[in-house]
């Protein structure tokens, strides 16, 4: 019998995957959540291969170990996916939930030279000092190798550029780290606006930016309430995401 705990984590996750591609934070069957459950250590949920993340249900999600085993599941552990979560499931102390994707605005910047995400909205204040780069594109992570020099780069932030390629994104559960996928598309999306206009970013000063978010229960609370809200939309739409 399936932990209830497992259970819920599954929902979440489809949800957050069903979520993703209702805002364009995906490209389709490309990119991959995951997520370590607590009670299943060395072990993580992750979407299958080939299947539409708008399509995916709770029961689709397999859960494989960190020697790519499938444990729970029918399908196919896509091998980039793997190289990735499992490395960083391993090495990073706050990735119980991991998500990667091409968000296109996240994804234009990674593009840019020389352009980090400045402090100039306050959606770009959540993530103030909390973001890692890799400054050159090494083709797709085909094996576990990559994925521990991903994991090298992303140290103990919660936000990775990939140069060229996309983002990822860790957090201490599905709600948060789902929200802080979702405005950091929002922040990325702002400063492109902004350098399309050809003036100079007006950013905000580091004292205040390093003091505008502060308070992980409060920002945990915010982030269960607005996945919760967004949950109910899905619901009202299309509940089969938990079956």
């Amino acid at each position: 019998m399936m932990d209830d705990s497992l259970s819920q984590a599954r929902v979440d996750l489809a949800a957050a995957l069903r979520l993703a591609a209702r805002f364009d934070l995906n490209e389709g069957i490309c990119n991959h959540f995951s997520y370590a459950p607590p009670e299943r250590p060395g072990c993580f949920l992750v979407n299958p291969f080939g299947l539409h993340w708008s399509q995916i249900r709770a029961s689709d999600l397999l859960l494989v170990d960190n020697d790519g085993r499938v444990l729970e599941g029918d399908g196919e552990l896509e091998t980039t996916a793997f190289c990735i979560h499992s490395r960083i499931h391993m090495r990073h102390p706050r990735a119980t939930c991991v998500l990667h994707t091409h968000m296109p605005y996240a994804t234009t910047l990674t593009s840019l030279e020389d352009t980090p995400l400045e402090p100039i909205s306050q959606n770009a204040l959540r993530y103030y000092n909390d973001v890692a780069y890799d400054p050159s594109y090494n083709g797709l992570a085909g094996d576990v190798d990559e994925g521990e020099r991903m994991a090298a780069a992303l140290g103990d932030k919660r936000v990775l550029f990939l140069a060229n390629h996309g983002v990822v994104v860790v957090g201490g559960s599905v709600a948060k780290a789902f929200e802080d996928l979702y405005y950091l598309e929002k922040a990325c999306q702002l400063q492109v606006l902004a350098l399309s206009t050809g003036r100079p970013l007006k950013r905000v000063t580091d004292n205040i930016a390093a003091t505008t978010f502060t308070k992980p229960d409060v920002e945990q609370r915010y982030a269960n309430a607005h996945f919760a809200a967004l949950k109910r939309l899905l619901d009202a739409e299309d509940a089969t995401y938990v079956n």
